[in-house]
């Protein structure tokens, strides 16, 4: 069977090279459960550890999303804003905490934006604008000062074999919470899908 963790870190694209001190983290996202009759993530580093999981036995409507370590300990929670005409999100620290809220990009005009997450409650603090596509696993997230501070891209194995979308790697710039990374992810996943059918929490 051929191995879903990180490669050894290969050449950066044209959008990650800017002036760092240190190399990105790179880790690799399987669009899977590791516990039988669940449905959610799970995420290795460039080691092949276990980071982060996602287990959902609920398949309700989906409403909520808990990123978890290793341990099982909440790390970030995604929750879905109820009774809004568009497609809102709040990601909170933890499980209690609010940090950001996120608005799927509606417009009629072509635009590479996906979704821009901003603080919630009108706090200062970090904006960051998603532009790609997510059905290819091609996106890079900006901040407000248009850096990038992460990537999704598609993930090949050793020997050219392709992955499909369940597996995809993660590059976080240094500097940048790898958590909060993949609680955006987790809101692409559910403002725009896969091929598979949406997590539902």
């Amino acid at each position: 069977m051929t191995k879903i963790y990180p490669n050894s870190p290969t050449s950066q694209s044209p959008a990650l090279d800017i002036a760092v001190d240190s190399e990105p983290s790179s880790f690799t996202v399987w669009r899977k459960s590791l516990l039988f009759n669940c449905s959610g993530f799970t995420v290795f580093d460039a080691k092949g550890e276990l980071v982060f999981r996602v287990d959902n036995y609920s398949f309700s409507k989906r409403t909520e999303i808990v990123l978890m370590d290793a341990a099982g300990k909440s790390v970030f929670t995604v929750r879905r804003k109820r009774l809004t005409l568009v497609d809102h999100w709040r990601i909170f620290e933890g499980e209690e905490r609010r940090r950001f809220s996120a608005r799927k990009h509606l417009t009629l005009l072509p635009s590479k934006v996906l979704a821009q997450v901003t603080p919630c409650g009108g706090e200062k603090g970090p904006i960051y604008c998603v532009e790609g596509s997510f059905s290819h696993r091609s996106c890079v997230v900006y901040d407000e000062l248009r850096r990038p501070v992460f990537e999704i891209r598609r993930k090949e194995a050793i020997g050219g074999v392709a992955f499909g979308g369940d597996v995809f790697r993660l590059i976080v710039q240094p500097g940048f919470d790898s958590g909060l990374a993949m609680a955006i992810v987790i809101l692409l996943e559910q403002m725009f899908g896969s091929r598979t059918a949406p997590i539902r929490g």
